[in-house]
């Protein structure tokens, strides 16, 4: 996953979810728009995914 893969996620009006947060990396539950429901899940300690999540414990939170 790829913060352009990430954000066509948000653009496409579904969400995330961190899971959990590590020392060096997130996993992020994936989320369908239509009820929320976790489709995929991934982990990554990319640098710019994690500034991207942030301290955000999910996609609704705005940054």
């Amino acid at each position: 996953m790829t913060l352009d893969d990430l954000r066509r996620w948000e653009d496409s009006g579904a969400g995330w979810r961190v899971v959990r947060r590590g020392p060096e990396d997130v996993t992020v539950s994936l989320l369908r728009c239509d009820g929320g429901e976790e489709v995929d899940r991934f982990v990554s300690a990319d640098p710019e995914i994690l500034a991207h999540v942030g301290d955000r414990v999910s996609s609704e939170q705005k940054i």
